[in-house]
């Protein structure tokens, strides 16, 4: 299965000024940056949570249906808004939702019958869905909206520079706490 990002968050967790507010700047020179280190730090967050913050569209390519069942590998699962099978010919034939039900708390698509296998053997199947905990900033927990602000400012205090020892694939320990409680476990 194969995600790919079709529509972005239309906004951020945490807005420029708010950042810069955080900052403690108060000029415009660094507006570009600190816009761009938001949204890595927000992708970062993620990550680490294993789940989209605001609201945004992906799409699931599948070679074939893996049975009655489609586990959504993007949490949390807000809704489907298409799913597509297509035949040898590249044409795309759109599943009707009266014959699958979402279940968001399990992120789960489950097919009432057996849909129809895809006639191409590559991305013969797609899945379109919206994930995301909001669609606004405010809905957004406070403390992973805190845990983007403390990852951009660190990344813009420190402009690059690492201790020696510092380690790039693991959060830092304040902002790993921020995230803990709001994170997908997963076993395996």
């Amino acid at each position: 299965m194969i995600p790919i990002l079709i529509q972005p968050p239309a906004v951020e967790p945490v807005s420029l000024p708010e950042a810069k507010t955080w900052l403690r700047v108060d000029h415009t020179a660094d507006d570009d940056l600190i816009v761009a280190l938001i949204a890595a730090a927000r992708l970062s967050v993620e990550a680490a949570a294993r789940k989209a913050l605001l609201a945004q569209t992906w799409r699931l390519a599948l070679d074939a249906w893996p049975g009655f069942d489609v586990l959504v590998p993007l949490a949390p699962l807000r809704q489907v808004s298409a799913v597509r099978v297509y035949g040898a010919d590249n044409a795309a034939s759109v599943i009707a939702p009266a014959t699958y039900v979402v279940d968001p708390p399990s992120n789960r698509v489950r097919f009432l019958s057996a849909p129809r296998a895809p006639g191409r053997p590559f991305s013969g199947c797609e899945i379109d869905v919206i994930v995301g905990m909001a669609s606004a900033p405010d809905g957004v927990p406070q403390p992973l909206r805190q845990a983007v602000r403390m990852l951009a400012a660190r990344w813009y205090e420190r402009r690059g520079d690492a201790d020696a020892d510092a380690r790039f694939d693991s959060m830092p320990g304040e902002i790993a706490a921020l995230i803990a409680p709001f994170r997908t476990m997963r076993l395996a």
